[in-house]
């Protein structure tokens, strides 16, 4: 089998919730089917750090599509010629997009439709080519894969997708978010924290996020408990931040409040491993990977209460109201003023996280995509 995926957001050292899964994945599935012929299309170029196997073959296709225009060239464009000239069986799309006007059959993966949700939120461009064509991919993909029982559902019930269309296989951990030792926490709060316990905040710093009000209720978990924890947010800065910078500027805690910026992966596993608690309160979540991983690290989880953030915590977590500051502040100071309420969560952490594996999420991908090449035979 001949297989060609979309590996756009195979990006060096950026990998994020979408490059994670493409890398994870298509690792996997090359690794384990070496009779089969791997092709990954890149929108710029490529790095060998993601040649996964002898069976894998990698390609640049201009221009790099990061703005409507240009997801328009490369989609409609590029890869519908590509996939011909290949001779591709398949085509696998793991990032929200497919290209219509290909013919090769074609698993998508949609990981979530926020941009219908919170429209606000998204640059008026974008806004409108999401609004036209995100529809239109979901009809002409033969498959369709969430990465939550959440997200099949508001796909069915805001896109009218057919329920039998899709089919659901979650993330996975990344092998770097294991327990630590207590003095690997000791060495990283040291460094990051003045040796203080620390909340941590792990993805975008962007509205969605629910950032701002992250902030805010910080600040009245600070006021209410004097107690020395910080807040630490790990994340790249996105669009729309404004009212990030205001809650920060307005903050009466502002020194313990520190942005980390963008910190690679290895960094990334001792700052969860070594964290007092995640405080993952999004707005909107597809899936929620942090908090997977926090489960991995036995690390307490505080999360939004709200669309899939439960289906991935379980009762292993803390839920909150993510629109209350009052609730979120309140989830803090509970974790702090009962030590075992935090064993607890950790235990059944231990048995939430046996329900998620990239092994599994790669099986049901290559079903899928066997099941597609031999219904085009």
């Amino acid at each position: 089998m001949k297989i060609a995926v979309n590996a756009r957001f195979l990006l060096p050292g950026k990998l994020e919730g979408i490059g994670w899964y493409t890398y994870e994945v298509v690792r996997r599935m090359a690794e384990a089917h070496p009779e089969d012929e791997f092709w990954l299309l890149f929108d710029r170029p490529v790095k060998e750090g993601f040649r996964f196997g002898p069976n894998v073959r990698m390609m640049t296709l201009s221009p790099p599509a990061r703005h409507p225009f240009l997801w328009l060239a490369w989609f409609e464009g590029r890869i519908p010629a590509t996939l011909r000239r290949l001779g591709a069986d398949v085509f696998f799309s793991p990032d929200n997009y497919c290209s219509l006007r290909s013919s090769t059959p074609t698993l998508l993966v949609m990981h979530d439709i926020a941009y219908a949700h919170f429209p606000a939120h998204i640059p008026w461009l974008s806004r409108q080519y999401y609004r036209f064509f995100v529809p239109r991919f979901l009809r002409r993909a033969e498959r369709v894969l969430t990465v939550s029982e959440f997200t099949k559902q508001d796909l069915i019930r805001t896109l009218g997708v057919p329920g039998d269309k899709i089919r659901v296989a979650g993330n996975g951990p990344r092998e770097v978010f294991r327990p630590l030792p207590e003095d690997e926490k000791r060495e990283i709060r040291t460094r990051f924290s003045g040796g203080e316990p620390y909340f941590l905040y792990v993805g975008a710093i962007h509205p969605r996020k629910n950032v701002p009000r992250l902030i805010r209720a910080f600040d009245l978990f600070k006021e209410r408990t004097n107690a020395p924890h910080r807040l630490l947010l790990a994340g790249r800065w996105g669009w729309q931040t404004g009212e990030v910078k205001t809650a920060f500027e307005q903050a009466r805690h502002q020194t313990a409040i520190h942005f980390m910026g963008y910190v690679d992966d290895d960094l990334l596993a001792g700052l969860m491993g070594a964290a007092f608690a995640l405080t993952y309160v999004s707005l909107w979540e597809g899936f929620g990977l942090p908090v997977l991983e926090a489960l991995f690290s036995e690390v307490p989880v505080i999360y939004g209460n709200a669309t899939s953030l439960p289906e991935v915590a379980g009762d292993a977590g803390l839920a909150v109201d993510p629109e209350s500051e009052e609730s979120i502040a309140g989830g803090m100071a509970a974790l702090v003023l009962d030590e075992g309420m935090a064993k607890q969560l950790v235990e059944k952490g231990r048995l939430q996280r046996q329900k998620f594996s990239w092994d599994h999420t790669a099986r049901v991908v290559y079903e899928e995509l066997k099941s597609l090449a031999r219904r085009a035979q």
